[in-house]
């Protein structure tokens, strides 16, 4: 498979997942400049070396594990060309153009399907394919707010806020990731390929689950809590005599349970608290309560206590605290990766089977490192003929 990256946003995941599991993915950039997540800094990997603006960004880092790096000026013909002749021995091609910009190129899926009918073309952008907004750029922040996600982010005094996250770009390409293996499922019984149009606005709007259903029951539009869950009390962060700790009570045995630990074992009968829908109506009064008892002891407290009757809690670790974590630990969910910088520490992939591996060990590319080897053994390509194209400045 292949991806082309347009010089605009980045979508975090399809062709990195793609690659973890078996594929091989060969990502096309323009010459000299290539993705522009790549200048997305600091920090650079080589932020203490010469010449550190030229360095891989942690943020290129994050998104581009497992590909190959071809450098292809696609704008001239021979370079569309070359493009052409990887469909058509590609099974995937990923593409985040605006809306128009690869068929100007004649690199669309009506153009490259007449080439490989078998190929599964996957277009990401910011609204699709139709639609009135088709044709504007998309970003992660953008999504974030037009989708109603900042409208239930945030305290409820403060501004509306994003996740910490470009969590509109991460679902997207999870989304895209699943599209393109049931394409490919397809395939099997059809033998044709198909064309996939996924856009960050609908994948937002779609991942707004239950607080977008919740609109859609009563008409109401959710209020901002914070950190609180609307539909669930108590379900938040709560201020202990050295920090804060996370409780998540899920029914009301684990609430009886909570108010035994903390002393007050009568708000288990209060019919003001029995039940969730009575503690949602009476949120002000119960987490004022709640809070007092909490915030005279430690979080380390509050955690071995609860944990030892099972009521769902912890810490808001920060990343340095990650290190230490003895289930991150086990788990071995941060790996060491050899780059040409120096070697990296990386996040594993989450997949984990039963009796294959998945290989989330090749580095993300440098610009360009691996053209001459796509160029000759994937397209089978003279040296000649390789060096008249650099000569060119097609590659």
């Amino acid at each position: 498979m292949f991806s082309i990256s347009a010089a605009c946003w980045p979508v975090l995941g399809p062709a990195s997942t793609l690659a973890d599991l078996g594929a091989e993915v060969i990502k096309v950039e323009k010459p000299g400049v290539g993705d522009d997540t790549r200048r997305w800094g600091p920090p650079f990997l080589s932020a203490d070396k010469p010449g550190a603006e030229q360095g891989e960004s942690a943020y290129f880092l994050s998104a581009n594990r497992g590909k190959k790096s071809i450098t292809i000026d696609f704008t001239k013909p021979e370079g569309q060309a070359l493009v052409k002749r990887l469909a058509a021995g590609s099974d995937i091609m990923l593409e985040n153009f605006k809306l128009g910009g690869l068929a100007r190129l004649g690199l669309d899926y009506e153009s490259l399907r007449t080439l490989n009918p078998r190929l599964i073309y996957c277009s990401i952008t910011g609204f699709g394919q139709t639609g009135p907004y088709r044709h504007r750029a998309g970003y992660d922040f953008l999504m974030q707010g037009m989708s109603g996600l900042m409208s239930v982010t945030g305290e409820p005094a403060g501004e509306p806020m994003k996740v910490g996250v470009a969590v509109t770009d991460l679902f997207t390409g999870m989304y895209a990731t699943t599209a393109v293996l049931a394409a490919l499922a397809e395939r099997e019984r059809s033998g044709l390929g198909q064309h996939i149009d996924i856009a960050l606005f609908d994948v937002q709007v779609a991942t707004m689950a239950n607080q977008i259903m919740s609109y859609l029951v009563s008409g109401e539009q959710p209020p901002r809590l914070g950190n609180a869950h609307p539909s669930i009390v108590p379900y938040q962060v709560f201020p202990t005599a050295d920090g804060h700790v996370i409780i998540a009570v899920g029914n009301d045995d684990q609430f009886a349970r909570l108010v035994m630990t903390l002393g007050v074992p009568e708000f288990a009968a209060d019919p003001r608290f029995a039940t969730n829908p009575a503690r949602v109506a009476n949120r002000a009064v119960l987490i004022a309560d709640l809070a007092t008892l909490i915030g005279e002891q430690t979080s380390r407290h509050w955690i071995a206590a609860l944990e030892a009757v099972g009521v769902p809690c912890g810490p808001i670790n920060g990343f340095a605290d990650l290190d230490t974590d003895e289930q991150v630990l086990e788990r071995r969910i941060f790996t060491q990766i050899a780059h040409p910088h120096g070697e990296i520490r990386g996040v594993a992939s989450p997949i984990r089977f039963s009796r294959t591996e998945v290989d989330d060990t090749r580095p993300p590319p440098l610009l360009g490192e691996d053209t001459n080897e796509i160029l000759a053994e994937v397209l089978g390509l003279r040296e000649a003929e390789i060096a008249s194209l650099r000569q060119a400045k097609i590659v």
